[in-house]
């Protein structure tokens, strides 16, 4: 499965036009193999300054235009995405450790949120009300909040991306985009060269690969009037607060431990089958995996013998290299935590029915029996392929 590195984008950053980072120049691994796939420049707080001004500068145009003008450019970024499909899965697949499924479903949705976004500048942007006096009347209408920055996380960059970049777009904003640096070709760059493909005028969208400080940067431009950030509930609290103190607009999406309950009259067949997706797919990294399952003690045996079975049939390789059910984690840190969590658990009394021993950054399907609520797999959001078992005696207690 080989890559390509373009002439546009080596080594660059993309602020209307490709041009090289202040930042650090940092290596994209591959998360299965440890293969370097490229050099990648990343933006400095100066870069981020930078591409704001050039931003507010290009925003108001853009908002000008006639909203089927827009809407054109958003249909032919659909079209560039499907043209493109092969390429961009590719990077998916190598940079982030995703499996082709996953990566082929990440890239329909993101072309669906672009046939969405597209046609939102057609829709009404305000209402009429009456008024109390005389001759007089009272509306209120949307217009654009200006420049949008947005922060997209490592696990489905594309989609988690393009949700917010191609609605702020549509209506009329500037935005910039921060793609984490361990997925910044495919949930960044490659995204750059289709925008611009598709005619986006120049200014309009920014790509800065970075870390924390390019984020904490964009987070506190002043020319920034909001933030969409997606990723972890620790980083997303420091935003908010952030956002709040300068009383900038702020969405987040964070993480989560959710709970799928067994009750004591389910189909257990079928409640495992849901179960091994929910906490299975892509390896568990995803802030609405099915992190707890709370089983009634009737049937919490043969439920988690059904899940155990079905998880040692899964199978855990190089998503690359041919067909497997999970790949590796998204590095070397990600993998030791998922381990720690699983092994303090199994030394306070967990069991383990299936997998739960690492190899590298690959880790099996685990499912972890007789967890209580005191333990690490119950309290923590573990973002790893790990089914954590907990009896309940009650739909209350549940």
């Amino acid at each position: 499965m080989n890559l390509n590195e373009s002439p546009r984008w080596k080594q660059r950053i993309f602020t209307g036009d490709w041009v090289a980072g202040c930042g650090e120049t940092v290596p994209v691994i591959e998360p299965a193999t440890g293969e370097r796939l490229a050099l990648l420049a990343t933006a400095s707080t100066d870069d981020v300054d930078a591409a704001a001004r050039l931003a507010v500068d290009a925003q108001p145009a853009w908002a000008a235009l006639p909203f089927d003008q827009r809407a054109v450019v958003l249909r032919k970024v659909a079209q560039l995405l499907q043209e493109r499909a092969g390429e961009i899965n590719r990077w998916n697949i190598r940079e982030c450790g995703s499996i082709p499924p996953k990566a082929e479903w990440e890239l329909h949705a993101s072309v669906e949120q672009a046939w969405m976004a597209a046609a939102m500048p057609m829709q009404p942007t305000g209402e009429i009300f009456p008024s109390s006096m005389p001759g007089r009347r009272n509306y209120w209408q949307r217009v654009p909040i200006g420049v949008v920055g947005v922060i997209a996380p490592w696990n489905f960059p594309i989609l988690l991306g393009l949700r917010s970049v191609l609605p702020a777009l549509a209506m009329g904003n500037a935005v910039i985009l921060k793609p984490d640096v361990q997925s910044a070709i495919c949930g960044g760059l490659l995204l750059a060269e289709v925008f611009e493909d598709a005619g986006l005028p120049k200014g309009v969208l920014h790509v800065l690969p970075g870390g924390p400080a390019t984020g904490d940067a964009l987070v506190r431009h002043p020319a920034v009037k909001m933030i969409s950030f997606t990723g972890s509930t620790a980083v997303g609290r420091q935003i908010g607060e952030t956002c709040g103190r300068m009383l900038k607009k702020v969405a987040l999406e964070l993480g989560g431990n959710n709970a799928m309950v067994i009750l004591d009259d389910a189909d257990l067949e079928t409640a495992s089958s849901c179960a091994a997706w929910g906490a299975f797919l892509h390896q568990g990294q995803i802030c609405m995996q099915a992190g707890r399952h709370l089983v009634h003690r009737t049937v919490a045996d043969r439920y988690a013998e059904l899940l155990a079975a079905r998880a040692k049939k899964l199978v855990v390789g190089n998503p690359a290299a041919g067909p497997v059910h999970l790949g590796p984690l998204i590095n070397d840190r990600q993998a030791a935590k998922v381990a720690e969590v699983v092994e303090r658990s199994a030394a306070l009394g967990a069991r383990v029915l299936a997998g739960g021993k690492r190899d590298g950054r690959y880790f099996p399907a685990t499912v972890l029996a007789g967890v209580t609520p005191d333990m690490p797999a119950y309290t923590e959001e573990i973002f790893g392929p790990v089914a954590p078992s907990t009896v309940f005696d009650s739909d209350d207690e549940a």
